[in-house]
Protein backbone atom coordinates (compact mmCIF):
# COMPACT_ATOMS: atom_id res chain seq x y z
CA UNK A 1 0.00 0.00 0.00
CA UNK A 2 1.51 3.72 -0.74
CA UNK A 3 2.22 5.69 1.73
CA UNK A 4 0.02 8.51 0.43
CA UNK A 5 -3.10 5.90 0.67
CA UNK A 6 -2.07 5.23 3.90
CA UNK A 7 -1.85 8.80 5.17
CA UNK A 8 -5.05 9.39 3.47
CA UNK A 9 -6.95 6.73 5.31
CA UNK A 10 -5.46 7.34 8.61
CA UNK A 11 -6.64 11.63 7.86
CA UNK A 12 -10.16 10.27 7.14
CA UNK A 13 -10.32 7.70 9.89
CA UNK A 14 -9.32 10.58 12.81
CA UNK A 15 -12.16 13.50 11.03
CA UNK A 16 -14.73 10.13 10.93
CA UNK A 17 -15.09 10.45 7.57
CA UNK A 18 -15.91 6.86 5.84
CA UNK A 19 -14.13 5.33 3.05
CA UNK A 20 -13.12 1.69 0.92
CA UNK A 21 -9.41 0.27 0.76
CA UNK A 22 -9.60 -1.92 -2.77
CA UNK A 23 -6.84 -4.41 -2.61
CA UNK A 24 -5.92 -6.69 -5.61
CA UNK A 25 -4.68 -9.58 -4.34
CA UNK A 26 -4.45 -12.08 -7.32
CA UNK A 27 -3.92 -11.07 -10.95
CA UNK A 28 -3.25 -12.59 -14.61
CA UNK A 29 -1.70 -10.83 -16.82
CA UNK A 30 -1.99 -8.79 -19.38
CA UNK A 31 -4.35 -7.57 -16.09
CA UNK A 32 -2.45 -4.12 -15.44
CA UNK A 33 -3.57 -4.19 -11.97
CA UNK A 34 -0.51 -6.00 -9.42
CA UNK A 35 -0.76 -7.82 -6.56
CA UNK A 36 -0.88 -5.67 -3.28
CA UNK A 37 -1.98 -2.59 -5.27
CA UNK A 38 -4.40 -0.95 -2.91
CA UNK A 39 -6.89 2.26 -4.08
CA UNK A 40 -8.73 4.43 -1.24
CA UNK A 41 -12.28 4.72 -2.24
CA UNK A 42 -14.38 7.91 -1.01
CA UNK A 43 -18.34 8.09 -1.17
CA UNK A 44 -18.33 10.03 -3.73
CA UNK A 45 -16.40 8.01 -6.21
CA UNK A 46 -13.19 9.63 -5.83
CA UNK A 47 -10.52 6.89 -6.14
CA UNK A 48 -6.83 7.55 -4.75
CA UNK A 49 -4.40 5.14 -5.73
CA UNK A 50 -4.37 2.64 -8.56
CA UNK A 51 -6.25 -1.24 -8.99
CA UNK A 52 -6.58 -1.00 -12.76
CA UNK A 53 -7.52 -0.15 -16.39
CA UNK A 54 -10.49 1.47 -17.71
CA UNK A 55 -13.15 -1.64 -17.22
CA UNK A 56 -11.41 -2.89 -13.99
CA UNK A 57 -11.60 0.26 -11.97
CA UNK A 58 -15.35 1.68 -12.76
CA UNK A 59 -16.64 -2.02 -11.43
CA UNK A 60 -14.43 -1.95 -8.23
CA UNK A 61 -16.16 1.65 -7.56
CA UNK A 62 -19.41 0.50 -7.66
CA UNK A 63 -18.85 -2.63 -5.52
CA UNK A 64 -16.91 -0.08 -3.16
CA UNK A 65 -20.43 2.36 -2.74
CA UNK A 66 -22.26 -1.10 -2.04
CA UNK A 67 -19.87 -2.56 0.17
CA UNK A 68 -19.99 0.74 1.96
CA UNK A 69 -23.94 1.08 2.05
CA UNK A 70 -24.23 -2.67 3.63
CA UNK A 71 -21.13 -2.30 5.49
CA UNK A 72 -19.48 -5.68 4.61
CA UNK A 73 -16.16 -6.75 2.59
CA UNK A 74 -16.27 -8.84 -0.03
CA UNK A 75 -14.24 -10.59 -2.48
CA UNK A 76 -14.18 -9.79 -6.20
CA UNK A 77 -13.58 -11.62 -9.20
CA UNK A 78 -13.28 -9.54 -12.29
CA UNK A 79 -12.39 -11.84 -15.31
CA UNK A 80 -13.85 -13.29 -18.92
CA UNK A 81 -17.72 -14.40 -18.25
CA UNK A 82 -16.50 -17.93 -19.34
CA UNK A 83 -14.33 -18.15 -16.15
CA UNK A 84 -16.97 -16.65 -13.94
CA UNK A 85 -18.58 -19.96 -12.68
CA UNK A 86 -15.36 -21.63 -11.77
CA UNK A 87 -15.09 -18.99 -9.10
CA UNK A 88 -18.33 -18.93 -7.41
CA UNK A 89 -18.26 -19.62 -4.20
CA UNK A 90 -19.75 -17.90 -0.99
CA UNK A 91 -18.36 -14.02 -0.02
CA UNK A 92 -17.32 -13.96 -4.12
CA UNK A 93 -18.67 -11.32 -6.38
CA UNK A 94 -17.96 -12.39 -9.95
CA UNK A 95 -18.00 -9.45 -12.66
CA UNK A 96 -17.70 -10.28 -16.53
CA UNK A 97 -14.43 -8.05 -17.89
CA UNK A 98 -15.07 -8.34 -21.81
CA UNK A 99 -13.16 -5.95 -22.75
CA UNK A 100 -10.69 -6.54 -25.67
CA UNK A 101 -8.27 -8.40 -22.20
CA UNK A 102 -7.39 -11.97 -21.40
CA UNK A 103 -6.53 -10.56 -17.84
CA UNK A 104 -8.38 -10.89 -14.52
CA UNK A 105 -8.19 -9.72 -10.90
CA UNK A 106 -9.40 -10.59 -7.94
CA UNK A 107 -9.50 -7.65 -5.62
CA UNK A 108 -10.95 -7.50 -1.82
CA UNK A 109 -13.22 -4.58 -0.73
CA UNK A 110 -13.08 -3.29 2.31
CA UNK A 111 -15.08 -1.04 3.93
CA UNK A 112 -14.20 1.30 6.73
CA UNK A 113 -16.63 3.02 9.08
CA UNK A 114 -16.21 5.68 11.18
CA UNK A 115 -16.09 4.64 15.07
CA UNK A 116 -18.39 6.02 17.14
CA UNK A 117 -17.92 9.45 18.69
CA UNK A 118 -18.02 9.66 22.63
CA UNK A 119 -18.27 13.54 23.95
CA UNK A 120 -18.35 13.92 27.74
CA UNK A 121 -19.77 17.38 29.33
CA UNK A 122 -18.05 18.18 32.68
CA UNK A 123 -14.90 18.83 34.30
CA UNK A 124 -15.91 15.66 36.51
CA UNK A 125 -13.93 12.40 37.02
CA UNK A 126 -16.68 10.61 35.82
CA UNK A 127 -16.69 12.37 32.56
CA UNK A 128 -12.51 12.00 32.21
CA UNK A 129 -12.84 8.42 33.07
CA UNK A 130 -15.44 7.98 30.35
CA UNK A 131 -13.84 9.80 27.57
CA UNK A 132 -10.31 7.50 28.65
CA UNK A 133 -11.78 4.07 28.41
CA UNK A 134 -13.92 4.86 25.26
CA UNK A 135 -10.79 5.90 23.85
CA UNK A 136 -9.85 2.63 24.60
CA UNK A 137 -12.63 1.12 22.83
CA UNK A 138 -11.18 2.94 19.58
CA UNK A 139 -13.68 5.33 19.39
CA UNK A 140 -13.22 8.65 18.96
CA UNK A 141 -13.25 11.00 22.41
CA UNK A 142 -13.90 14.52 23.23
CA UNK A 143 -13.99 15.94 26.87
CA UNK A 144 -16.07 19.45 26.67
CA UNK A 145 -15.74 20.85 30.20
CA UNK A 146 -17.38 24.22 28.85
CA UNK A 147 -21.26 22.69 27.38
CA UNK A 148 -20.88 26.26 25.50
CA UNK A 149 -18.29 24.94 23.54
CA UNK A 150 -20.22 21.52 22.65
CA UNK A 151 -18.24 20.68 19.33
CA UNK A 152 -20.35 21.67 16.62
CA UNK A 153 -19.68 18.25 14.52
CA UNK A 154 -21.73 16.08 16.85
CA UNK A 155 -23.30 13.54 14.37
CA UNK A 156 -26.23 10.72 14.66
CA UNK A 157 -22.79 8.45 15.42
CA UNK A 158 -22.09 10.42 18.23
CA UNK A 159 -23.05 10.04 22.11
CA UNK A 160 -22.96 12.57 24.65
CA UNK A 161 -22.89 12.39 27.88
CA UNK A 162 -23.67 15.56 30.60
CA UNK A 163 -21.17 14.59 33.60
CA UNK A 164 -21.47 18.34 35.40
CA UNK A 165 -22.29 17.02 38.11
CA UNK A 166 -24.66 19.60 39.45
CA UNK A 167 -22.81 22.32 37.89
CA UNK A 168 -24.57 23.64 34.77
CA UNK A 169 -26.66 20.38 34.41
CA UNK A 170 -29.53 22.06 32.63
CA UNK A 171 -27.83 24.01 30.19
CA UNK A 172 -25.52 21.09 29.14
CA UNK A 173 -28.16 18.74 28.69
CA UNK A 174 -30.34 21.28 26.56
CA UNK A 175 -27.57 21.81 24.75
CA UNK A 176 -27.17 17.82 24.28
CA UNK A 177 -30.73 17.78 22.79
CA UNK A 178 -29.82 20.22 20.03
CA UNK A 179 -27.67 17.86 18.50
CA UNK A 180 -28.44 14.65 16.59
CA UNK A 181 -26.66 12.56 19.01
CA UNK A 182 -27.33 9.13 18.84
CA UNK A 183 -27.49 8.86 22.36
CA UNK A 184 -27.68 11.10 25.21
CA UNK A 185 -26.88 10.61 28.98
CA UNK A 186 -27.21 12.09 32.26
CA UNK A 187 -25.27 11.42 35.34
CA UNK A 188 -27.09 11.74 38.11
CA UNK A 189 -28.93 10.62 40.55
CA UNK A 190 -32.56 9.61 40.25
CA UNK A 191 -34.12 12.29 41.80
CA UNK A 192 -31.51 14.75 40.49
CA UNK A 193 -32.47 13.78 36.64
CA UNK A 194 -35.92 14.61 37.38
CA UNK A 195 -35.45 17.23 38.46
CA UNK A 196 -33.23 18.48 35.42
CA UNK A 197 -35.90 16.86 32.71
CA UNK A 198 -38.73 18.58 35.10
CA UNK A 199 -36.24 22.50 34.48
CA UNK A 200 -36.49 21.49 30.49
CA UNK A 201 -39.79 20.54 30.69
CA UNK A 202 -41.02 23.79 32.16
CA UNK A 203 -38.81 25.13 29.17
CA UNK A 204 -41.31 23.55 26.92
CA UNK A 205 -38.88 20.62 25.97
CA UNK A 206 -41.77 17.98 24.48
CA UNK A 207 -41.77 14.67 25.79
CA UNK A 208 -40.33 13.21 22.17
CA UNK A 209 -37.48 15.39 23.11
CA UNK A 210 -36.71 14.43 26.69
CA UNK A 211 -37.34 11.09 25.86
CA UNK A 212 -33.67 10.81 24.38
CA UNK A 213 -32.68 11.17 27.69
CA UNK A 214 -31.16 8.18 29.26
CA UNK A 215 -31.26 9.40 32.78
CA UNK A 216 -29.71 8.35 34.93
CA UNK A 217 -27.51 7.13 32.36
CA UNK A 218 -26.33 3.78 32.34
CA UNK A 219 -26.85 0.29 33.53
CA UNK A 220 -27.96 0.08 37.48
CA UNK A 221 -25.21 -1.09 39.18
CA UNK A 222 -25.93 0.30 42.47
CA UNK A 223 -23.89 2.89 44.35
CA UNK A 224 -20.22 2.55 42.51
CA UNK A 225 -17.28 4.14 42.28
CA UNK A 226 -16.40 6.64 39.35
CA UNK A 227 -14.40 4.16 37.15
CA UNK A 228 -17.63 2.21 37.33
CA UNK A 229 -19.89 4.60 36.31
CA UNK A 230 -18.05 4.80 33.28
CA UNK A 231 -18.49 1.24 32.94
CA UNK A 232 -21.89 1.06 33.61
CA UNK A 233 -22.56 3.66 30.53
CA UNK A 234 -20.31 2.16 28.29
CA UNK A 235 -22.10 -1.34 28.91
CA UNK A 236 -25.60 0.96 28.46
CA UNK A 237 -24.42 1.96 24.89
CA UNK A 238 -22.87 -0.71 23.93
CA UNK A 239 -26.08 -3.09 24.66
CA UNK A 240 -28.31 -1.03 23.14
CA UNK A 241 -25.99 -0.71 19.82
CA UNK A 242 -26.36 -4.34 19.60
CA UNK A 243 -30.14 -4.44 19.75
CA UNK A 244 -30.28 -1.91 16.87
CA UNK A 245 -31.83 0.78 18.99
CA UNK A 246 -29.30 3.78 18.34
CA UNK A 247 -28.32 5.46 14.55
CA UNK A 248 -24.60 4.77 15.21
CA UNK A 249 -24.79 2.29 12.68
CA UNK A 250 -26.30 3.72 10.04
CA UNK A 251 -24.61 3.72 6.43
CA UNK A 252 -23.21 6.79 5.50
CA UNK A 253 -25.11 7.82 2.25
CA UNK A 254 -23.61 7.38 -0.90
CA UNK A 255 -25.15 9.39 -4.06
CA UNK A 256 -27.55 7.66 -6.44
CA UNK A 257 -26.18 5.46 -9.04
CA UNK A 258 -27.62 5.60 -12.53
CA UNK A 259 -26.46 2.43 -14.25
CA UNK A 260 -27.04 1.05 -17.66
CA UNK A 261 -25.73 -2.31 -19.44
CA UNK A 262 -23.00 -1.53 -22.28
CA UNK A 263 -24.06 -3.51 -25.27
CA UNK A 264 -21.12 -4.72 -26.68
CA UNK A 265 -19.92 -6.73 -23.60
CA UNK A 266 -22.36 -6.06 -21.28
CA UNK A 267 -20.89 -4.54 -18.61
CA UNK A 268 -22.11 -2.50 -16.09
CA UNK A 269 -21.76 1.30 -16.55
CA UNK A 270 -22.11 4.29 -13.75
CA UNK A 271 -23.63 6.78 -16.25
CA UNK A 272 -21.88 9.74 -14.01
CA UNK A 273 -18.87 8.47 -14.60
CA UNK A 274 -19.11 6.95 -17.99
CA UNK A 275 -16.64 8.61 -20.77
CA UNK A 276 -17.90 6.72 -23.56
CA UNK A 277 -21.43 7.51 -24.76
CA UNK A 278 -22.77 7.79 -28.18
CA UNK A 279 -26.86 8.37 -29.34
CA UNK A 280 -27.81 6.07 -31.51
CA UNK A 281 -31.62 6.50 -33.33
CA UNK A 282 -32.62 9.42 -30.47
CA UNK A 283 -31.15 7.22 -27.42
CA UNK A 284 -27.91 7.35 -25.21
CA UNK A 285 -25.94 3.91 -25.12
CA UNK A 286 -22.58 4.16 -23.03
CA UNK A 287 -19.54 2.08 -22.82
CA UNK A 288 -17.18 0.99 -20.41
CA UNK A 289 -13.88 1.69 -22.94
CA UNK A 290 -13.15 3.28 -26.25
CA UNK A 291 -13.02 -0.59 -27.84
CA UNK A 292 -16.41 -1.38 -27.33
CA UNK A 293 -17.80 2.19 -28.77
CA UNK A 294 -15.63 1.66 -31.53
CA UNK A 295 -17.21 -1.83 -31.82
CA UNK A 296 -20.92 -0.33 -31.52
CA UNK A 297 -20.64 2.46 -34.03
CA UNK A 298 -18.74 0.36 -36.64
CA UNK A 299 -22.18 -1.82 -36.41
CA UNK A 300 -24.65 -0.85 -34.28
CA UNK A 301 -27.46 -3.77 -35.18
CA UNK A 302 -24.92 -6.10 -34.58
CA UNK A 303 -25.26 -5.34 -30.55
CA UNK A 304 -28.76 -4.15 -30.42
CA UNK A 305 -29.60 -7.77 -32.06
CA UNK A 306 -27.87 -8.85 -29.51
CA UNK A 307 -29.07 -6.91 -26.41
CA UNK A 308 -32.65 -6.70 -27.58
Amino acid sequence: MKPDVLALAAELSARGEPFVLATVVWRRAPSSGKEGATALITPDRRVRGWLGGACAEPTVVREALKALEEGSPRLMFLGPPEELAGHERDGVVTVPIACQSEGALEVYVEPVLPQPQMVAIGRSPAAAALVAMAAGLGWRSTLVEDPAELAIDVDPRSYVVVATQGHFDEEALERALATPAAYIGLVASRKRADAVLGYLRDRDATEETLARVHAPAGIDLGHVATDEIAVAILAEIVQLRAAGRLEAGVAPETPPRHEEIDPVCGMTVDVADARYRTVHEGQTYYFCSAGCLESFEADPAKYLAVSG
